[in-house]
């Protein structure tokens, strides 16, 4: 997150990180800054950024239940956020099959008209 500081931390498959380094993010979403001790020295460094991180819920999302008890993510850190949103697959084949059909077209123009050809290191993941 010091890196990031004045940008964005994206942080995937949140709930999979060790208990200590979330203790160390909500310090961090918290006081803006991190405390590193070396060698008898103690340094704060800023990480005044913006977090966006994602999560899968315990097994199956259950809308009845809050959303803290659907995610293995403790209330305090999950307070630290602006902004919660929760995205709900209802598994319809038809909306599947349009969402997977609109992918593949975008891919095949992109493949057609070369377009990544001038982005070295980029490549179609299909």
């Amino acid at each position: 997150m010091v890196l990031a500081d004045g940008g964005v931390c994206c942080v995937d498959e949140l709930s999979s990180i060790r208990e200590t380094d979330r203790v160390a993010i909500h310090e961090a979403m918290e006081q803006q800054t991190i405390s590193v001790a070396k060698a008898g020295l103690v340094c704060k460094l800023n990480t005044r950024t913006t977090v966006l991180a994602a999560t899968n819920p315990r097994g199956s999302y259950d809308i009845t239940q809050p959303i803290s008890a659907n995610v293995p993510i403790g209330t305090p850190l999950l307070s630290r956020f602006d902004l919660i949103l929760v995205l709900f697959d209802d598994h319809t084949t038809s909306w599947d099959s349009l969402v997977a059909g609109y992918l593949l077209k975008e891919d095949a123009f992109i493949e057609e008209n070369n377009i990544l050809k001038n982005y070295p290191g980029t490549h179609s993941v299909f």
